[in-house]
């Protein structure tokens, strides 16, 4: 019987490479001597229904896989959720034929029953694959640098992309060998594997992301929790990132919602990250959030213009906004904050702070049930006297809310009773629905000042971007009626 490689758990770290980017690596002194050079050839399988995938696991049979493996080798690999950015578990053992072998010694007969029998291929990666052993701050890391194509049907993708797999020493050599990279070639944060790549070509093109429920569960703690939910954040906006143009206004908005999570997240778990980074790292994402912000707004103005010439009027303003997203997005401080949010999520000071040991050891539901309390109790506050307030205490009052709302989203999967899934959907369109009008509220008090920015202020027809006082009140009187309701709905964690 071939003997399996028992479940492995890999330290690494994925990044994107362009390939001219990838040609000036591998003329640099950085890299020592010729690499090992290694075809390689994987078949990836699942279910017709992707089973596999649905519950977190990838299956492959592939042809090269390592310097110290020949002939084929099957991997299990666990996916698990969007937080396996930086350990991930596998099953490995060398197979004869091209079919998959699949018994006890992986998890995928228990998880699928009969429905294993349904298993099949889907889609081929092949790729040449260059490897260095590099000793790096005392640690030793392997480089691999492959190139190649992923195909499924008809359609194909092309693949450029570094793994850095720690061997052994410390971790945060493979976050400072990325930072040295950088410093020669751009690179991006990965969060595509290679079976993601095949996934994507077997449907729609899609032109935004949104945010996808994160798998929490109520045995988790509260430090893993957290990490699932910042990977989730990050995932989003790096595959938003390369889709920001002017012709695709609603890849720049999810980009945005995603530092907006991620800064929401980075604020409900406070009391567990008692550290400079954190608060560094949410400077940093309001940042780009801003630059972000800049052409949203103008996308957000100009869908409420009504005359044509007025939109044209916006739209040097609306293209010079989103040139200069893209070149914030370009930029060596956005490329390095990603890799610091995923080191942070990590290996961050607070995974190992004595101060914060009882909250990350916290069961995450009642962690969360903690925390939605507490937003609650905010948004229930900041909403009292709604109509007499003014615009600065309604601005706070949004945010406020926005925060509870990506909270309880992020938070609903803890709480799969029926009854309270039921609670938690009403209780997310209550939030939705005060969102909603509080949004209108801060465009309408934003409004003033954009228009005299863009030099609009004389201009008739930007009169109606302005609303009048009645158009105010009706607002101010319908965001208090959306705040009665979500004070009446019920907490779907209590």
């Amino acid at each position: 019987m071939p003997q399996q490689k028992t479940m492995v758990s890999v330290p690494e770290l994925m990044l994107e490479i362009a390939p001219e980017a990838a040609e000036a690596l591998r003329a640099s002194d950085l890299l020592p001597g010729e690499p090992a050079v290694l075809p390689l050839h994987a078949t990836y399988f699942d279910t017709p229904d992707r089973d596999l995938a649905a519950a977190g696991f990838t299956l492959s049979l592939a042809e090269g896989e390592g310097e110290d493996e020949t002939g084929r080798i099957q991997t299990v690999r666990a996916t698990g959720s969007t937080a396996d950015l930086f350990v991930l578990p596998e099953w490995r053992q060398p197979i004869a034929g091209d079919r998959p072998v699949l018994d006890e010694r992986t998890p995928l007969c228990a998880l699928l029953g009969p429905k294993v029998a349904d298993i099949g291929p889907l889609f081929d990666l092949r790729l040449q694959r260059q490897l260095w052993s590099l000793s790096w701050q005392g640690a030793d890391i392997e480089l691999a640098l492959d190139r190649g194509e992923v195909t499924a049907a008809d359609r194909r993708s092309a693949r450029c992309e570094l793994r850095l797999a720690l061997r052994e020493g410390a971790p945060a050599a493979l976050y400072a060998l990325a930072r040295r990279l950088d410093e020669i070639a751009p690179l991006r944060l990965g969060v595509l594997s290679e079976a993601d790549h095949g996934f994507r070509l077997l449907g729609p093109v899609l032109h935004m992301h949104k945010a996808a429920p994160t798998a929490l569960h109520r045995d988790m703690a509260a430090a893993e929790g957290f990490r699932q939910i910042g990977a989730a954040c990050l995932r989003q906006f790096r595959l938003n990132e390369p889709l920001v143009d002017p012709g695709n206004p609603e890849a720049v908005h999810q980009a945005r919602v995603a530092l907006r999570r991620l800064r929401s997240a980075l604020s409900i778990f406070k009391p567990m990250l008692q550290d400079e980074t954190a608060a560094r790292l949410n400077g940093e994402s309001r940042w780009l959030a801003g630059v972000l912000g800049e052409a949203r707004d103008l996308d957000v103005l100009r869908l409420r213009c009504r005359p044509d010439a007025l939109r044209a009027r916006l739209e040097p303003a609306r293209m010079a906004a989103y040139a200069q997203a893209r070149t914030a997005l370009g930029s060596r401080r956005a490329r390095l904050l990603m890799l610091d949010l995923a080191e942070y999520l990590a290996i961050g000071p607070w995974t190992t702070q004595p101060s914060a040991a009882e909250i990350r050891d916290l069961p995450l539901r009642e962690f969360a049930s903690a925390a939605l309390d507490r937003l609650r109790r905010k948004v229930k506050k900041d909403g009292i006297g709604l109509a007499d307030v003014d615009d600065e205490t309604r601005h706070e009052l949004r945010k406020d809310a926005k925060k509870l709302r990506y909270a309880a989203e992020f938070f609903a999967p803890l709480y799969a009773e029926k009854r309270r899934r039921r609670r938690a959907a009403r209780f997310l369109a209550a939030l939705e629905a005060l969102q909603d009008r509080m949004g209108a509220l801060n465009d309408l008090a934003a409004a003033p000042a954009l228009v005299e920015r863009l030099g609009l202020a004389g201009d008739p027809a930007a009169a109606a971007l302005l609303g009048t006082d009645r158009d105010k009140r009706a607002l101010v009187e319908a965001a208090a009626e959306a705040h009665e309701a979500l004070v009446d709905a019920k907490r779907f964690w209590r």
